[in-house]
């Protein structure tokens, strides 16, 4: 029966390669609103992605129109990076945004799905804040009261300066992750 329709669609001029010749739908159109989750294959994250970086995945779900099941599960999805934000050294986060483009060979319209990294202010003030009160404590069993305020100072300085080092929140979605994309 395949091979049937494979000479219609030669016969009638029409590309085999589209979606009515290999059986598929061709008139298949995700509805607005409907979630579709995608399982990422490879990592991404905001430190390393380019702007328009190509990904794919598996769908977690199977994708239902009406009775109709039109998105097996484990069916091919992917998409691109649609936006970048770099992380800053001591503050700011970064974040990344993903569309999906096709869902099971059928293109979709999603909506932009944006992850955005943890902030800086709360391991930045363990680092400075602790190197410190170190310095504080060492500098006032060596030299009293002033060896205490400069052993203070001596390790917010390095606590900023590890912080400066170490302190890139990237957003990172790892292999494997989860991500639900609504159509528009």
């Amino acid at each position: 029966m395949r091979t049937a329709s494979i000479w219609v669609c030669l016969i009638a001029m029409v590309p085999v390669n589209s979606l009515a010749c290999l059986g598929q739908d061709s008139t298949v159109v995700y509805p607005a609103g409907t979630k579709i989750m995608v399982r990422i294959n490879d990592p991404l994250n905001s430190a390393t992605a380019v702007l328009g970086q190509e990904w794919d995945g598996t769908l977690v779900n199977a994708v239902p129109i009406g009775n109709k099941v039109v998105a097996p599960s484990g069916s091919a999805a992917d998409g691109i990076v649609s936006a970048i934000k770099r992380p800053g050294k001591l503050k700011g986060s970064g974040s990344i945004s993903l569309i999906l483009l096709h869902a099971n060979g059928v293109a979709v319209t999603s909506d932009v799905v944006t992850r955005d990294g943890e902030g800086h202010w709360t391991s930045n003030a363990k680092k400075i804040g602790g190197l410190a009160a170190v310095g504080a404590g060492v500098g006032s069993l060596a030299a009293g009261g002033t060896g205490a305020l400069v052993g203070a100072a001596a390790g917010a300085t390095v606590g900023t300066v590890d912080a400066a080092a170490t302190n890139q929140h990237k957003d990172e979605l790892s292999a494997e992750a989860v991500v639900t994309f609504t159509s528009q």
